[in-house]
């Protein structure tokens, strides 16, 4: 790799961070605020609802001390419900309550009023959120990967 492309890299990932933090210094105070790591679990739970928790501390890349400290918190925050499974106690399943519904369609009002006028373009605007999604998928699948 030649020195810009580590550049561009670096501002790639860079800008992301700084979109980011404008996105949550915008956030709609009305939304319960739930730290970067509740939200990682809390989107996790969301787009998998049903999960385990073993499968959401991995997915999060958290350790299983953190992970149960943001569950707990999530769950007093009336946002995350655990289901014990009915053919063996040991194990729950995680589902998003109504609460976390409404809260995410409140969140995802307030963001797209942040991001409004930003990018007009339909076309432009999709192919971002595809690009978006390649690099966090991507970024998944090595994590994966030995080495």
């Amino acid at each position: 790799m030649n020195d810009a492309e580590v550049s561009r890299l670096f501002d790639l990932a860079d800008l992301v961070l700084a979109v980011g933090r404008q996105i949550r210094a915008s956030q709609d105070r009305a939304i319960d605020m739930c730290t970067p790591v509740e939200s990682a679990v809390i989107r996790f739970i969301q787009r998998n609802p049903g999960t385990s928790a073993r499968a959401a501390s991995e997915a999060t890349l958290l350790p299983s001390s953190n992970f149960s400290r943001a569950l707990r918190t999530l769950e007093e925050k009336g946002l995350v419900r655990r289901d014990v499974a009915p053919h063996d106690a040991r194990s729950v399943h995680l589902y998003p309550t109504a609460r976390a519904h409404e809260d995410l369609r409140h969140l995802r009002d307030s963001w797209s009023r942040t991001l409004a006028g930003i990018i007009d373009d339909p076309e432009t605007l999709d192919l971002v959120n595809a690009t978006l999604r390649r690099i966090e998928d991507e970024l998944v699948a090595r994590r994966g990967q030995p080495g």
